[in-house]
């Protein structure tokens, strides 16, 4: 597609509180082990300073990303960092103040203005006036940071950046972390919202000719490996003229159809859920989108595999994309997967 030539939620604990809830049959944990968007555990105790108002270890934690190059786990923190600030700012307004030239503080800051106006009713006007923030954590954070970038792309995305301009920030993600995942998120949704404007109805395959390339090129261990799981989420989570366990028949001399290559992104993303242990909170949020899909596509035995590896880390994502209840939602569609009937 021309369009993009350059490119090649609050942290939150909850149980479920339903009576009687027993440990299952099929070895998944019971309802009432179940938790909603835990931090993974060198998250957990910043959070907890955090809400004593001390901002130390939140800084302490982003440089120790920054020093180890680990720009996943840096873009996963940042990301909660400014999720925890919004409805309790004052330990993050004293680290600002304290180092207003932190490129990690700034970052957060970054982040954190770019959801503040993403909630606005006049969203791309509030995102319009950010630009400052952004353009600061980008000019003063580390030379090899795609981070910032990342932060720069969803901005521009939400402001219906030009494909020009769009393209240019682009240039500058990749060229720090080729294989940065959360940079090539903010590019798919940029796709997507690209191709609904302009009424195509092969959105979903644009997308896919993005990611499938992405995560080919990408190390077996990268979190892209799991770029063609975003994009098949995307046709199967709004919009889609087929429901659970139905195929769109591919046409003649088209190559392989749309339903065989959401099957294809599920299979990539189930080899890259198998490198990681079981209920490990680390891939938890690539785990729930995975499960979410297999139940679309009517793999309920595949699903079930996922949920069991899922442990008691529920994400509000996707489960929040029809609900209000997410952590609900995912108890009744595992409750529903793992019925013997099913299965």
């Amino acid at each position: 597609m021309a369009l993009l030539s350059g490119l090649a939620r609050a942290p939150r604990r909850r149980r479920n509180t339903s009576p009687g809830s027993a440990p299952h049959a099929s070895g998944l944990p019971a309802d009432d082990d179940v938790l909603l968007d835990v931090p993974e555990e060198p998250l957990g105790p910043v959070l907890v300073a955090a809400a004593r108002g001390e901002h130390g270890p939140a800084a302490d934690l982003l440089a120790d990303t920054r020093a180890r190059a680990a720009w996943d786990e840096r873009d996963r923190y940042t990301r909660r960092l400014a999720a925890f600030a919004g409805p309790r700012p004052a330990w993050f307004e004293r680290w600002l103040a304290a180092a207003p030239a932190d490129p990690d503080a700034l970052l957060v800051a970054a982040q954190l203005a770019v959801d503040r106006a993403g909630r606005s009713p006049a969203r791309a006007e509030a995102l319009r006036a950010v630009g400052p923030p952004v353009g600061a954590a980008a000019a003063g954070g580390d030379a090899r940071d795609p981070v910032p970038w990342r932060i720069a792309l969803d901005h521009a995305g939400g402001t219906d950046a030009p494909p020009e301009r769009f393209a240019r920030l682009w240039e500058q993600a990749v060229r720090r972390a080729p294989h940065h995942y959360g940079c090539h998120v903010a590019a798919l949704g940029y796709l997507s919202a690209a191709c609904r404007a302009a009424g195509s109805g092969s959105g979903t395959c644009a997308c896919l000719d993005f990611a499938e390339p992405a995560a080919q090129d990408a190390p077996a261990d990268s979190l892209l490996q799991a770029l063609p799981l975003h994009a098949a989420l995307g046709r199967l989570a709004g919009g889609n003229p087929y429901g659970p366990g139905e195929r769109p028949r591919p046409q003649a001399g088209a190559g392989p159809g749309p339903g065989a290559r959401l099957d294809a992104a599920a299979d990539r993303a189930i080899a890259l859920s198998a490198r990681f242990a079981p209920g490990d909170p680390w891939p938890a949020p690539v785990r729930n989108q995975l499960a979410y899909v297999l139940v679309r596509l009517g793999r309920r035995a595949d699903a079930l595999e996922q949920f069991r590896l899922i442990g008691p880390h529920a994400t509000s994502a996707p489960w929040d994309l029809a609900t209000d209840d997410p952590l609900g939602h995912f108890l009744r569609v595992r409750h529903d997967v793992g019925g013997p009937e099913q299965v």
